[in-house]
């Protein structure tokens, strides 16, 4: 009887240690998909943050870009040559401070590649987003009041690079996109980068025979940095 007594006990022991495993494994499991929800749930929120903060700065570009645009249509409306140039300067400093706001949101492509004498933002060739706010920074630039055969289609000028920077916003928000939230526009569609880097450079070539010097630092601009 004893013996009898003592088996059973140890069976049921056996079966004790065999749940409380089992427990101890379900446990783990209910623990690791808890952890994997709570980080899905802050990626999302990460990613919400930063499409917050990318739409606040897009807008703002979007708006300075029309008004830039708006400038070029109405440059000799202004009342005289101190209003011109004093609204120029007011639109310049809101492009050149975009772009390096905008470096927050899109750096610089292939940074071991170009610039490894200047700062880290700086490195690699910039980004076509980008390019559209500085291509419209030189042509401002360069923009007179009197006018001219190369101010004519200033304000068409400005829109295509407005254009273009819309549409690289929309890809770099696409909320059908799968990248991971801080590489989204690394890992953008080789094709659609191709083509919106081509339109970039189109844009500048353009920018080049309308303004020469300008984009290539030819004209020593106290804007270099920028480039």
């Amino acid at each position: 009887m004893t013996k009898l007594l003592s088996f059973g006990q140890s069976n049921g022991d056996g079966i004790i240690a065999v749940l409380s495993a089992g427990v101890a494994v379900i446990s783990a499991l209910i623990a690791r998909g808890e952890t994997r929800r709570q980080r899905k749930l802050q990626t999302e929120r990460l990613r919400q943050s930063i499409d917050a903060a990318s739409i606040d700065w897009g807008n703002a570009a979007i708006d300075t870009l029309a008004r830039a645009a708006m400038f070029a249509r109405t440059r000799q409306l202004q009342a005289n040559d101190g209003s011109f140039l004093a609204n120029k300067a007011n639109l310049l400093v809101a492009l050149s401070t975009l772009v390096d706001r905008g470096r927050l949101f899109f750096p610089n492509l292939n940074p071991d590649k170009k610039g490894a004498e200047k700062e880290g933002a700086y490195r690699g060739q910039r980004p076509p987003v980008l390019d559209a706010l500085m291509w419209t920074y030189h042509e401002l630039e360069a923009l007179t009041r009197e006018g001219g055969p190369s101010c004519d289609d200033s304000a068409a000028y400005i829109d295509e690079c407005r254009r273009l920077l819309v549409s690289e916003l929309q890809s770099y928000l696409d909320p059908r996109r799968k990248d991971e939230v801080v590489e989204r526009y690394d890992d953008q569609d080789d094709d659609d980068r191709k083509d919106a880097i081509t339109k970039s450079q189109a844009l500048k070539t353009r920018l080049e025979t309308r303004r020469p010097g300008v984009a290539s630092g030819a004209a020593a601009t106290p804007n270099q940095r920028l480039q």
